[in-house]
């Protein structure tokens, strides 16, 4: 029996002449005395029956016969399963040949792209005969390791040397299944007007497939026509032209892959000099002046009142682009028309004269109206917490004072009574408090009481 089917009779064999023509460089030369008397039994050698048949038999054919077999150009076969991030695997190379003979010799090498060859790090090899037949055995060696992306693209090579003579090789290209660092680059913030270019980059193999989404809308951008995403090696690109405030928002990068998904977002903001937007004005109501001064920018715009040498209270509320800043100050005769609002934020500023007006509108004075009332009721409320807070300080106090007194004097009934009564009332929440203190004042005289003997009690 032969090892494999590419081996072949080099010895006491009759070659047919087209095996002659197509393999002349390994025939060697056949002594004239066997021509056209030696064939294979079976001159297909791929079924691995290398038997001779010597026709016309004569005295000199007497004698012992050797059979020679010879590898030709056979490599190692190599095993290469799949191969994922962060996992064991074990790579197997079987040597040609299944003779009996002498055991050959395996090893491996690894070779990262442009470095001379090294052993992998971390490996277990293993040799291990395989008997198939009495006379055939199967010779192969694993080799195990934990799998990570530096494996990626690098090439394994099992060589396998026959009686230190002869060696030959077989190399493969390991690659690796994984997915790791997603990243989105490119500017975030833009003009109005100008045009998004932002590219979203994952490491992985295979390739993953990539999409760009706004937050709050799950369509792909990927078939938005005022978007024109693309995505090639690993990267996907998003390019918007002519940027308005409505793009401002929330987009997100996601890369399918065959072990996971992965994700990331960006805030993408269209900046803009603030401008003041109408409903802008003010008002004159009841001795009151008050107004209002709304404004819009990106970042966020700050409004200031200048030019007011009188005391004021100012109230602002802002949303994610608009601010609202309402002033209130009592009227006095000055013979000012105007009030002047300024708006600005780092891209820009605006001012603009607020026309002192005493006819307006229903609806425009519904909202100075309102205005007004909601600041009043702020006062309001903080005037009641404060004489509740200080009443309520009085009272204990004189309770304390009382319940010491009472030790001595024995006198109970009678001081707590007393101090009873004179408790500070809260503020009748029918009536709106004016803010001129004598509420403090009262409060506190109210507190204060002479007792019988001529002393000031507190």
């Amino acid at each position: 029996m032969c090892r494999e089917t590419s081996w072949k009779l080099v010895v006491l064999r009759e070659e047919v002449k087209k095996d002659e023509e197509e393999n002349s460089s390994n025939n060697e030369k056949i002594e004239p005395e066997f021509k056209g008397r030696v064939s294979l039994l079976e001159p297909d050698v791929s079924k691995k029956n290398c038997s001779i048949i010597i026709n016309d038999l004569r005295e000199s054919d007497s004698g012992s016969y050797q059979l020679r077999v010879n590898v030709l150009n056979q490599k190692p076969t190599v095993t290469v399963p799949p191969l994922i991030e962060g996992h064991q695997t074990t790579l197997t190379c079987t040597a040609p040949g299944l003779c009996s003979g002498s055991v050959p010799e395996i090893t491996w090498t690894w070779r990262k792209p442009g470095e001379n060859d090294s052993h992998i790090p971390g490996n277990i090899t293993v040799f291990s005969t395989e008997t198939l037949t009495a006379v055939t055995q199967r010779h192969s060696s694993t080799l195990t390791f934990n799998t990570s992306t530096e494996h990626h693209s690098t090439e394994v090579t099992c060589k396998v040397n026959f009686n230190g003579s002869k060696t030959i090789t077989e190399t493969v290209t390991l690659n690796v299944t994984y997915v790791k660092n997603l990243n989105i680059s490119g500017p975030t913030t833009v003009k109005p007007g100008d045009t998004l270019n932002l590219t979203c980059s994952v490491d992985s193999f295979p390739a993953s497939s990539m999409t760009w989404t706004k937050s709050g809308c799950n369509e792909s951008l990927n078939k938005n026509n005022e978007s024109e995403p693309l995505t090639q090696g690993g990267q996907a690109f998003l390019i918007i032209h002519n940027m308005t405030a409505d793009h401002s928002g929330q987009y997100i990068c996601t890369a399918k892959h065959q072990i996971q998904t992965l994700t990331k977002h960006t805030h993408v903001t269209v900046t803009s000099p603030p401008k003041i937007l109408n409903g802008s004005g003010c008002v004159n109501q009841s001795q009151v002046l008050t107004c209002v001064c709304i404004s819009q920018g990106v970042p966020l715009p700050t409004i200031t009142w200048p030019l007011l040498n009188i005391k004021y209270s100012v109230f602002t509320t802002g949303s994610q682009h608009t601010v609202n800043s309402s002033l209130t100050v009592p009227l006095t005769t000055s013979s000012r028309t105007t009030i002047e609002c300024v708006s600005s934020n780092k891209h820009g500023e605006t001012k603009e004269n607020l026309t002192i007006r005493n006819d307006l509108k229903q609806k425009d004075a519904g909202y100075y109206t309102f205005t007004s009332l909601f600041i009043k009721c702020q006062q309001y409320i903080i005037k009641i917490l404060i004489v509740t807070l200080l009443s309520g300080a009085i009272i204990c106090f004189a309770r304390e004072r009382y319940r010491n007194k009472q030790m001595s004097s024995g006198n109970l009934t009678e001081k707590m009574e007393m101090v009873t009564t004179q408790a500070v009332p809260l503020v009748d929440a029918g009536h709106e408090e004016e803010d001129d203190g004598t509420q403090y004042e009262e409060a506190a005289e109210a507190a204060t009481q002479s007792t019988p003997d001529g002393h000031i009690e507190t």
